[in-house]
């Protein structure tokens, strides 16, 4: 497959074809952290997919019209490009591999149609000099190789949404060519979510992994819909040195109807009840240390655990 790869299949090296994000997760494979199983699909396929729509003259067009200092200019531009992307076939031969792997993962998890989330995977992601976070999407619970092909062509089409437009031309990378890989994962029915950093991100101790945790999938920290839960745990002894528990009042799910996420209030009687227990925190010192330790540096972990599993 000239287009797609397993995630585990790669390593750091394959961050120029793939991105940075599919490349990570699959170090994070190697170093046998638990990571959902899945494979990516290569900024190849999004060049090929560009070249057989013969869009580039578009993007160029539209780009070229393009003021970064003008709001309105750049959701012109934004919106041309994405209803051009949107209309445009993905090519027979890559979808045929994504719906090939897609395959794979089903008779993997033994699920017809398993829910996958289809993450983007741009390049020069999280880089020294710039950091995509929030500019590119990821669309959760996908089911079905043709909505999944779908999902891979919104992640390119949001190389052209109006933040990372406006952030690129920031950068001094607007005449640039973009790119953008995507990783396609198996999804994990969550109870609770966040993301850990391995050094406190406050002070720069680091001694201490600080853990942010919410209930459901992480869409409502993402969004700020939610404050979530603030741990400080020593990475050494497991003391919790610092809980901050609040209100969550908003999560996400998944859609009853087997397709996307849906925003649900929280019951009133589960709002301020910590999201984490002393064991669930262990577990996650125990693989932010394994991750640091691979890496050789702090790192910022997303995590989740699965509804009715310890971590």
């Amino acid at each position: 497959m000239s287009h797609t790869r397993h995630l585990a299949d790669l390593r750091s090296a394959d961050g120029g074809t793939f991105g940075g994000k599919s490349a990570t997760l699959g170090e994070l494979i190697a170093a046998e952290i638990p990571v959902p199983p899945g494979f990516a699909v290569s900024t190849t396929a999004f060049r090929a997919f560009v070249d057989e729509a013969g869009l580039e003259g578009r993007i160029a067009s539209e780009l070229g019209r393009m003021s970064p200092d003008d709001i309105e200019s750049v959701g012109a531009a934004s919106h041309a490009i994405s209803e051009a992307m949107r209309s445009a076939p993905i090519p027979e031969a890559i979808g045929e591999e994504v719906s090939s792997l897609y395959a794979e993962l089903g008779a993997q998890s033994g699920i017809d149609e398993p829910p996958v989330a289809v993450r983007s995977s741009a390049l020069g992601e999280d880089s020294q000099d710039a950091t995509f976070a929030g500019q590119q999407e990821t669309y959760l619970w996908v089911r079905g190789a043709e909505h999944v092909c779908d999902a891979v062509r919104d992640c390119w089409v949001s190389l052209y949404s109006p933040p990372a437009l406006t952030y690129r031309a920031r950068l001094g990378q607007s005449g640039e060519e973009p790119a953008m890989g995507v990783a396609v994962q198996l999804m994990v029915d969550a109870e609770v979510s966040g993301v850990m950093f391995t050094c406190n991100p406050v002070t720069g101790d680091p001694s201490m992994i600080a853990v942010n945790a919410s209930w459901g999938l992480g869409l409502a920290v993402v969004g700020g819909e939610v404050t979530p839960d603030d741990y400080l745990v020593s990475k050494v002894t497991r003391e919790i040195v610092r809980e901050h528990v609040h209100e969550k009042d908003v999560e996400y799910l998944p859609d009853a109807a087997g397709r996307g996420a849906i925003r649900a209030e929280v019951p009133a009687e589960r709002r301020s009840v910590p999201s984490l227990d002393k064991q669930s925190l262990d577990v996650l010192v125990d693989v932010g240390r394994r991750v640091e330790r691979y890496f050789g540096a702090p790192q910022d972990v997303e995590w989740a655990i699965a509804r009715g599993q310890s971590a």
